[in-house]
């Protein structure tokens, strides 16, 4: 399922470089942190690979 906005798109990348090891998971909050707590690392891929040309910047619902 692709990301439905920039918003989400950045949060993802936070979460899976986290999940890889790339940065700290104490350094996640909002969003990214509930992603990185309830998402596998191909469902983080597929919201932080969506292209964003044409996204909003944020959905109702977004943090």
């Amino acid at each position: 399922m692709p990301a439905q906005s920039k918003a989400q798109q950045r949060a993802a990348g936070a979460a899976l470089s986290a999940r890889r090891g790339e940065t700290k998971v104490g350094d996640l909050k909002g969003a990214s942190k509930d992603m990185y707590d309830s998402m596998s690392e191909k469902e983080l891929e597929d919201y932080a690979g969506t292209d964003h040309d044409g996204l909003p910047e944020k959905v109702d619902g977004d943090d």
